[in-house]
């Protein structure tokens, strides 16, 4: 089904959980950038493609599909790290690589195309809401632990030493970026999610010095691409995710003019 071909009221809840999405990935991922976890949410857009495979071949939701395949993996990747004590990069890899192999194997070849760009033409109004609601809720949950992240990024001995527990902040963490990425595969697909979080937050960096500016900047940005690209894919028919990251490109380009 085109976009073009969707009710009025379906485009502007659609539109506003693009914004939503977009927002919170740019918001995240500005703490990814920070953290040089951005290339994580790419990995992990690949680890959803089992479960897209799923719902597209069952007919349910890509998103629920993605999320249960994102937990598992996420908790084994967290498992891991506190065995092994492997930086959660490397071990990302390993646990993504596995199971974008498994995708393959039973991924409808006529389904390929949406699973790896997105598709946003038909979305339930359930899905639309519980996007804009569990976005609210990621961001709540970042912005009042985001000091805690970074001190236990850079000293985890030090913010053991406040008080911290850096194993549940981690788990938290990784929680909330499987979240994003599987609300992201929605709307760009399992391609491009590292993109949808880390343009953004770096276009971002070439306008800011300050962290605090740096963070609510690169929601902004975020936004203004999934909202733009989404417009953009109305008036033309293209879909919509290439133009979104498309757009946050064009951003960071011109911040980078912005910077010189």
């Amino acid at each position: 089904m085109n976009i073009t071909m969707i009710s009025s009221w379906q485009l502007i809840g659609v539109i506003t959980m693009g914004a939503c999405i977009g927002g919170i990935a740019g918001y995240l991922g500005s703490l990814m950038v920070t953290k040089r976890m951005a290339l994580m949410a790419g990995a992990l857009g690949h680890l959803t493609l089992p479960g897209v495979s799923l719902g597209l071949l069952y007919g349910f939701d890509v998103s629920i599909g993605a999320l249960i395949f994102l937990t598992l993996g996420i908790f084994v990747i967290w498992l891991l790290q506190q065995w092994t004590k492997l930086p959660l990069e490397a071990l990302t890899a390993v646990v993504f690589a596995s199971s974008l192999a498994v995708a393959f194997l039973f991924l409808p070849k006529k389904e390929a195309y949406t699973a790896l760009i997105g598709d946003i033409s038909h979305v339930p109004f359930m899905a639309i809401l519980i996007s804009i609601v569990l976005s609210l809720i990621i961001f709540l949950i970042i912005y009042t632990i985001m000091p805690r992240l970074i001190l236990s990024s850079i000293s985890p001995d030090l913010a053991a030493v406040e008080g911290y527990h850096v194993a549940a902040l981690t788990l938290v963490y990784l929680v909330c970026i499987a979240l994003v990425v599987a609300m992201g595969v929605r709307i760009v697909g399992g391609l491009m999610t590292a993109a949808l979080v880390s343009i953004p937050a770096c276009a971002s960096s070439n306008i800011n010095k300050n962290l605090a500016s740096y963070s609510f900047t690169s929601l902004g940005i975020g936004m203004i691409a999934c909202i733009c690209g989404i417009i953009i894919s109305i008036a033309t028919g293209i879909p919509a995710g290439p133009l979104i990251i498309i757009t946050s490109s064009t951003i960071f380009i011109i911040s980078l003019l912005w910077r010189k």
